[in-house]
């Protein structure tokens, strides 16, 4: 069913009266469940994939339940203390949130995938005084873990002492970490923010049936803001998936009847990609067909030129190999989106909006236009209801561009920086958010990328490498990419390309492979063609955001090249190791031991470190031995046997081929 603007707004209008009492988490918590008591709350699926859920009635219910065994578990912590929640989405996360706020504590929001030390150290840094996670290993502080607080005795006597804050946590290091403390106004202010999106989209918020995916983790913002608040806050219904499996999410999607779906661009890149490759392999025909609906649907061609691709049929029936037919809202967060990605999640008939928000700031901003052909810009929109951009030009910047400051009152209200507390920095009200931006003339604003990843060509052009990354996304055996800038002078910068490479890839592909990528560079202008292009050998480091932290990559480049290889295989920069050795011998007897090592662990040569020991790399001792023996074989030599278990590398094996050889470079 279609709401009219008048419909939608008339649904969302109550939300201002948060801004007339006295804008705590505690009037989110209690308008949130009295008013949609009936409503279904959320949904999720048991063992054997059945679907289960119940109402904010019951929802109410069990998270009142919840906080009086909770009062009783967390007796010992002091009234306002912190607590670490560290859990993965689930209908579970959202009672023991409300739990830890109605018992008077504030929760810490931490990603469920955070290694311990990292961990440990978010809550000493903190100074939290428990944690809430399914996890054996102990902490510094107690550690609860659900069925404890379950099975701790309740307190019948409970009554709620409501916390007013909410910590959010950047991705956590063993170093410094920042952690943005938020109130109950922010987050009221948060919600209110949604006033004004009916003026625009009647999909977005509505009265009808809402089923939103609970996808993006709620320790970060943008599953916290645009899932978890917005959605509960209005009564709709969350589905929660058995796990992030591709197949577990599309099963909820599907039974769940999904209806918005909020991701991050990676996943959507991702879907782009496999219907596009799943058409191709149909023959071209199939791809046709999906070429001409896609432009059909974004507006590109009549129907007449489209013909039978533009039947509703057909549409419906890619569909069902994707989300179904019942999406009808879906936005991307967190990064920068494609332009490609976009006119094809589109195409298919998925309305998908590009926005914008921040730890520091929450959700600020979203495409809300019904037409396709303004979603298709890239727009983030323009600012919520309450909120203010301002752009500030920066230093050799391109003229229209700037750092985005922004003025709302949804900013968070103090920081927790490597252990000492303070309140937020800004400018004039303006917090700088550091990202660029520039504003057309209808006053819509557009993401460029982060002023710390700007990159300065040859020529002094600025040059945005989220936009270099999309271009060598779709080439096949790729599966993530970095941009980074390597100093060459005082200001000059190279463009270096990093993929990261599924293991399917056969060292004798990689020779086409580096013939795709230079062909797709040279179709680039001259500022932005890649310098230079490396192989990680590992799995890219991914931030809370899904986005590959490119600081890290760039420190790497910079202290330590052997996590990278290039085309041919080498290491980008040689080990000392092998220095009593002639490189020209080096060189054969490396590849060939490598060849040995890829055969018996099953993985691509250039996936295989030089150092990197032989259980490290995923062998055992068993096909240790097989792996000496056919060194032995490959060589026509005998490796002592005394000699087994104390060589573990392919450097160790090839110093000892070289060694029995007689090849060292003094002829011993």
């Amino acid at each position: 069913m279609s709401y009219t603007l008048a419909q939608a707004q008339t649904f969302v209008d109550p939300a201002a009266d948060l801004l007339k009492g006295s804008q705590t988490l505690k009037d989110i918590y209690e308008q949130s469940t009295s008013r949609h008591l009936n409503e279904r709350a959320c949904s999720f699926f048991d063992e054997d994939g059945k679907m289960d859920g119940y109402t904010y009635e019951k929802y109410k219910s069990i998270t009142f339940n919840f906080a009086t065994h909770m009062s009783t578990a967390l007796s010992a912590m002091g009234a306002g203390s912190i607590v670490g929640l560290k859990l993965k989405n689930s209908q579970n996360w959202a009672h023991v949130f409300w739990s830890i706020l109605m018992t008077g504590h504030v929760p810490l929001l931490i990603d469920a995938k955070l290694p311990h030390d990292n961990t440990e150290n978010l809550l000493q840094q903190s100074k939290a005084t428990a944690i809430i996670a399914n996890e054996e290993a102990p902490y510094s502080v107690p550690l609860f873990r659900i069925n404890e607080i379950r099975n701790a005795e309740a307190d019948y006597q409970f009554a709620a002492s409501w916390a007013n804050q909410v910590i959010f946590c950047s991705s956590g290091t063993t170093g410094a970490v920042k952690m943005m403390v938020t109130d109950g106004k922010a987050l009221c202010h948060q919600i209110c923010g949604s006033l004004d999106m009916p003026k625009e989209s009647p999909t977005i918020l509505h009265p009808g049936k809402t089923n939103i995916l609970a996808m993006i983790p709620f320790h970060h913002i943008f599953g916290f803001t645009a899932v978890f608040l917005w959605y509960t806050y209005y009564g709709k219904n969350i589905v929660y998936p058995s796990s992030m499996a591709s197949t577990d999410l599309l099963n909820a999607i599907r039974k769940g009847r999904v209806t918005h779906i909020y991701s991050v661009p990676l996943f959507w890149d991702s879907i782009a990609q496999t219907v596009l490759r799943s058409a191709a392999q149909g023959g071209q025909k199939s791809e046709a067909i999906l070429q001409n609906m896609i432009a059909y649907n974004c507006h590109q061609i009549t129907k007449k030129e489209a013909g039978f691709a533009s039947w509703g049929i057909v549409g419906d029936k890619i569909r069902k190999k994707v989300f179904g037919s019942q999406v009808e809202y879906c936005i991307s967060g967190g990064g920068y989106l494609s332009s490609r990605t976009l006119t094809v999640i589109n195409g298919l008939g998925y309305p998908l909006y590009d926005g914008f928000g921040m730890t520091e700031v929450g959700v600020t901003s979203v495409e809300l236009s019904p037409r396709v052909e303004d979603r298709l810009k890239g727009s983030i929109g323009h600012p919520f209801h309450g909120m203010e951009y301002k752009i500030e030009p920066i230093k050799g910047g391109n003229p229209g561009q700037g750092e985005l400051l922004i003025k709302s009152p949804t900013v968070h209200v103090e920081e927790i920086i490597g252990g000492v507390r303070g309140k937020t920095k800004l400018d004039n009200g303006y917090f700088h958010s550091g990202d660029i931006v520039e504003k057309d003339s209808s006053g819509e604003y557009y993401v460029k990328g982060r002023v710390k990843d700007v990159i300065i060509s040859s020529n002094g052009e600025n040059v945005y490498p989220d936009e270099i990354e999309f271009y060598f996304r779709n080439v096949r055996h790729v599966v993530n990419d970095v941009v980074v800038g390597v100093k060459t002078g005082e200001s000059q910068e190279k463009i270096v390309l990093v993929l990261e490479l599924d293991n399917l890839i056969k060292d004798e592909e990689l020779e086409k492979l580096m013939k795709d990528i230079e062909a797709i560079n040279a179709t680039l202008p001259n500022e932005k063609r890649v310098g230079e292009t490396l192989i990680y050998k590992g799995t890219l480091p991914l931030a809370n955001n899904m986005k590959v932290k490119r600081f890290t990559i760039k420190e790497a480049l910079k202290n330590d090249r052997s996590q990278f290889v290039s085309f041919s295989g080498e290491t980008a920069e040689e080990s000392d190791s092998l220095a009593a050795f002639d490189p020209k011998d080096v060189a054969p007897t490396r590849e060939k031991v490598k060849a040995i090592f890829s055969k018996t662990l099953l993985l691509p040569s250039f996936k295989i470190d030089d150092k990197a020991t032989w259980t490290e790399l995923g062998g055992d001792s068993m096909s240790y031995v097989a792996m000496v023996s056919d060194l032995n074989d490959g060589f026509g030599l005998e490796i002592p046997t005394e000699k087994y278990g104390h060589l573990y590398s392919v450097n160790d094996f090839v110093a000892e081929v070289l060694t029995l050889q007689g090849k060292g470079k003094d002829g011993k």
